[in-house]
């Protein structure tokens, strides 16, 4: 049995909600520079370079890519053969949230109620799920996540009948209705599957893929593919002036459902969809 004490987890917590807020991960500021040699419309393309520049300004000074800086969203992957001393799990990931939100100057943007409205100030409670695997592993993925692109999000429970086709449709027009909002050039992660609470999870760990990195089966490698064409297509562009650059990728997970049901969630990320991620 392996012991992690709660200290650790918190100082981790901690570093990684500064490093996801200001440092862009690499594959997606190498696409969205890869994205500017190819961008046809000028003001995209300068928009483009813009979102570049922010980045690297945001990187050098430790300083928050977006004023946005997201209800702090939490994936731990934890063995079972791991034993935390110390205290709560669930409290060390909050206090590591409220000091990195702190130490980092980050903007507190979380309430304590969805009816009462009052700013916890400390970006405190985080959204956190746990996934428990064979072993001794303990992976966190911090993923603070923004409402102008999380208020883009949308759910259906499709008819099986529905089928591909359905999907697509949904998958498209969740984009075309989102317009400029999420602060595009987008990543659309997409939940296929499960329930309805499942596919929503689903479509929200989809983001955390790395931009270029192909999906393992070549059907759902195929349908990201023409989904990208498609919404590339719609003509948004960076920031919603216009352009060819709409999304930089679309990431899909899939699960067992029922046979009466076909959820599909599409969750979709800004320019940015901050994470960082860490092991102990």
């Amino acid at each position: 049995m392996r012991q992690i004490a709660t200290d650790k987890i918190t100082n981790l917590v901690e570093k990684l909600c500064i490093e996801a807020n200001c440092v862009l991960t690499d594959d997606i500021f190498n696409c969205i520079k890869a994205c500017h040699c190819t961008e046809k419309f000028p003001l995209g393309k300068n928009i483009l370079n813009t979102l570049v520049e922010n980045a690297q300004i945001a990187k050098n000074e430790t300083a928050p890519i977006c004023q946005d800086t997201g209800m702090t969203v939490v994936f731990i992957t934890i063995g079972q053969d791991v034993h935390i001393t110390g205290g709560s799990l669930e409290d060390a990931i909050n206090e590591g949230v409220r000091r990195g939100y702190e130490k980092g100057y980050l903007r507190k943007s979380v309430v304590s109620d969805p009816l009462n409205r009052v700013n916890t100030k400390d970006n405190t409670p985080a959204v956190i799920h746990y996934d428990i695997v064979p072993g001794d592993k303990f992976h966190i993925t911090v993923a603070p996540k923004g409402f102008g692109s999380e208020n883009m999000s949308g759910l259906k429970m499709l008819k099986p009948s529905q089928g591909l086709q359905g999907i697509k449709d949904f998958v498209i027009q969740t984009v075309s209705d989102a317009g400029a909002n999420p602060c595009p050039p987008i990543i659309v992660g997409v939940g296929i599957g499960g329930t309805m609470e499942k596919s929503a999870y689903l479509s929200k760990k989809a983001l955390l893929r790395s931009v270029g990195e192909k999906n393992p089966d070549p059907t759902l490698a195929a349908l990201e593919e023409e989904l990208l064409q498609s919404i590339n297509q719609l003509g948004i562009g960076p920031a919603g002036f216009g352009g060819t650059t709409t999304a930089l990728s679309v990431n899909i997970l899939t699960y067992a459902t029922h046979i009466a049901g076909l959820p599909v969630s599409v969750n979709i990320g800004c320019h940015a969809t901050r994470h960082a991620e860490g092991n102990l």
